[in-house]
């Protein structure tokens, strides 16, 4: 018990610490923020900072992007009853009933929600269970309703009717009605309003579009700025109107045109689209890419959705084999129809791959149309934001905890199956922003200031510039010193010099809940001058220095590994709980395009099957993971000679 209690107590010294550690870096940046004059001093070398003479952002914002609720058809088809309402009161921090009856609450709360429920039949499902009036006028609807209320066989058998129906693109007319979709969508809006708290919590408003042709995923997630009047003018464009991204972006640029407002989207799966997510032959029309193509897509889609419940989309073993970190929790089988994944689709599905080949698209077009800043979501159906291991409830609501979820399917495609333990607790998206607001979060997220976890909220610094030195890592302050002297995550590094290397300065903070921090790594991509792209990844400042340091292959030992599986548990003996160096690029080229962004590795904790196993009991086959290594990924930078 006083070894507990020691434990404890330490813990609680540990977790203030690091509080505090965090207030005094938000305040040292929050004080030369507030002072006009010191700004301008701080900035004083023009093309250096964006932010020359104004505020600069001053705090880490967590929140998802991409969470669906009852009005999805799949989720609610899948037994979620909780709406839009308890999905924001979740993320705000209070404790809810779940749809299968467990009491939930966030160990800590999101400053900001996107609900991206699907466009197409926004809210039917919830009405057709409902039963209602205007819905059962339609003979096939009503049939649908009174087989579902008699539950049982009978209720599965019509909801896959109705899940049917629309993926074969066969909805009823009633459905299709604009009065039905104005008055669900109309609903969602003056719930975000509701919630919408300017300097609290923000109720960002979105949906996703779910473009699906022969099963490869081409989804994405559409983002407004503005409130909901504005949101009001016009219907979300659905699947059915088209599939095609290009039709998206001509109905993104006729909402601004006519609203004044401003939106952007942002893809996520590249990894289940079957080679079609980053292409470098137009899906629609087979031939290349074209300027046109690279400059509309840049424009409307400056993010992707890395990593999710889905699998992680940075980087695939097959296309970087040099990388022991890449491959982490991926799905690549096949797409979401029952087509089998080839090789070849990987390159174009992949996050790090598809900034290398927009530097090759960029030397030939002359706009890079895959230049994104990277975020983490949950792509939750089940209106819950839950992304920590412990936490975790799962994909839909028949994957909430319970003792069999871990062996059961998750997802059939034809021959591609997923089970209940290939699950990710993933992720969040951190933006560096100037306040809690709509439009402080939207424009983080326009210039790409933001970064993406696997769960964690560790807090990130990653700059570039031509003058950072290794003094610059002592100082407590990086954010002052980043924006005065370089770019941050998201920004363009332009030739200074051909005599000078490009430096950078990168600092984590570990998540005060969660575990230590291995390393810090720069990951590099490049176009040579023979038209080849190429990456590195680089070790740039690890813990436990004093016992290990790269070997001959220039590769670092593992940190070592504290997770006691048995009881879902671990120490913070080894790793660190804050890391911070400047770099510079050994190997630049002045004359090659490149870009770098930083990736920061935890040390291993429990994954939540192992808090699974723990809680209920069981044991579940070898083939299941228990230990993970949670990670962050920061947007680039990028170098253009």
């Amino acid at each position: 018990m006083k070894k507990n209690c020691k434990r404890f107590i330490l813990s609680l010294c540990v977790y203030s610490l690091l509080l505090f550690a965090q207030s005094i870096l938000a305040d040292d940046i929050r004080t030369v923020g507030q002072d006009p004059e010191s700004i301008k001093s701080a900035f004083s070398k023009p093309g250096y900072s964006p932010y020359a003479g104004r505020n600069y952002p001053t705090q880490v914002l967590w929140g998802d992007t991409h969470l669906h609720t009852s009005l999805s058809l799949d989720a609610r088809a899948f037994g979620v009853t909780i709406g839009p309402e308890g999905a924001y009161r979740l993320a705000r921090g209070e404790e809810i009933t779940t749809s299968h009856g467990e009491r939930l609450k966030l160990s800590r709360p999101l400053d900001w929600l996107v609900i991206a429920d699907h466009s197409d039949a926004m809210g039917a499902m919830s009405k057709i269970i409902e039963g209602d009036p205007n819905l059962l006028r339609d003979q096939t609807i009503k049939d649908w309703h009174e087989r579902i209320a008699k539950g049982g066989e009978s209720a599965l058998m019509a909801t896959m009717d109705v899940i049917q129906t629309f993926t074969e693109g066969n909805t009823p007319d009633v459905i299709m009605e604009d009065a039905f979709a104005k008055s669900i969508w109309s609903r969602y809006l003056e719930t975000a309003e509701k919630y919408n708290e300017p300097g609290r919590f923000t109720a960002m408003i979105g949906y996703e579009w779910t473009s699906t042709p022969g099963g490869d995923n081409l989804h994405r997630n559409v983002l407004y700025r503005g409130d909901a009047d504005e949101a009001q003018l016009m219907l979300p464009f659905t699947a059915a109107d088209s599939m095609n991204p290009e039709d998206l972006w001509s109905w993104m640029e006729a909402y601004e045109k006519k609203t004044g407002g401003q939106i952007l989207a942002l893809a996520h799966n590249g990894n289940l689209s079957n080679g079609l997510m980053f292409p470098e032959i137009n899906p629609a029309s087979g031939k290349p890419l074209t300027l046109a193509y690279a400059e509309t897509r840049i424009r409307w889609e400056p993010l992707y959705e890395v990593t999710q419940i889905k699998g992680d989309g940075e980087a695939h073993p097959y296309l970087s084999p040099n990388d022991e970190f890449a491959g982490y929790e991926i799905w690549d089988k096949g797409n979401l129809g029952p087509v089998v994944k080839k090789k070849g689709m990987l390159q174009y599905e992949y996050g790090r791959e598809a900034l290398k080949n927009g530097l090759k698209l960029e030397q030939k077009l002359g706009v890079n149309p895959y230049k994104f800043g990277m975020v983490g979501s949950t792509d939750s159906h089940t209106a819950l934001a839950t992304a920590e291991e412990e936490n975790f409830f799962g994909k839909h609501s028949g994957k909430e905890p319970k003792p069999e979820r871990w062996s059961a399917l998750v997802a059939e495609m034809g021959d591609v199956r997923y089970f209940g333990w290939e699950q990710v607790s993933s992720g969040y998206a951190a933006v560096w922003a100037t306040e809690n607001t709509r439009e402080a979060i939207w424009d983080a997220m326009k210039r790409k200031e933001v970064y993406g976890t696997t769960g964690p909220r560790m807090t990130v610094w990653f700059f570039g510039g031509w003058d950072f030195n290794a003094k610059d890592a002592q100082a407590r302050t990086p954010g002052l010193i980043g924006y005065s002297k370089g770019v941050s995550m998201g920004g363009d590094l332009n030739k200074v010099s051909e005599k000078k290397s490009p430096s950078f300065l990168v600092a984590a903070l570990k998540d005060p809940y969660s575990g230590n921090l291995d390393r810090i790594q720069i990951v590099k991509g490049w176009l040579d001058k023979q038209g080849q792209t190429g990456e590195k990844v680089y070790d740039v400042v690890w813990s436990d220095a004093d016992r290990r340091q790269p070997g001959p292959d220039r590769k670092l030992p593992m940190v070592g590994n504290t997770v006691d599986v048995a009881e879902a548990t671990w120490t913070n003996t080894i790793g660190a709980p804050e890391l911070i160096t400047v770099w510079q690029d050994p190997d630049f080229d002045p004359s090659v395009r490149a870009f770098y962004y930083a990736r920061v590795i935890e040390i291993p904790t429990p994954r939540w099957t192992a808090y699974d196993a723990k809680r209920y009991g069981v044991t579940m086959s070898g083939e299941v993971p228990m230990i993970t290594q949670e990670r962050a990924y920061t947007s680039p930078i990028w170098y253009t000679p």
